[in-house]
């Protein structure tokens, strides 16, 4: 049963740092590509950051370049997003996903994705 479970989510201040987990289970993590997606209130979901079978990054949205970075460690079966500099604008629930592709691309569809986790809350704020 293939399952991806986000934690890490909390209420930070502005400038600080956070980093989220993504667990997954039920399929091999060293063979696919992960996404981390976000969803603030009112907005579509967006593509953040993407690790492909590689560990090579891809970064879908540019405002948090230089600022967020993706790893993995395939051997805990986790992937993880290490957001610094955070900005009140990174406030949203963030998901972790795959879409069972070893590779990233910014043409992937929200709905292509097979798998989500439950999503963890970011706030961003004073």
């Amino acid at each position: 049963q293939v399952q991806l479970v986000e934690s890490g989510g909390a209420l930070v201040q502005p400038g600080g740092s956070l980093t989220l987990s993504c667990s997954v289970s039920g399929f091999s993590l060293e063979t696919y590509a992960i996404t981390w997606l976000r969803q603030a209130p009112g907005k579509v979901r967006e593509g953040v950051l993407c690790t492909d079978y590689s560990t090579y990054s891809t970064y879908y949205a540019d405002s948090v370049k230089g600022r967020f970075t993706i790893s993995r460690d395939n051997a805990k079966k986790t992937v993880y997003l290490q957001m610094n500099s955070l900005k009140p604008e990174d406030t949203a629930v963030y998901y972790c996903a795959v879409n069972f592709r070893n590779f990233c691309s910014a043409y992937v569809t929200i709905d292509e994705y097979s798998y989500w986790g439950q999503g963890t809350q970011v706030t961003v704020s004073t």
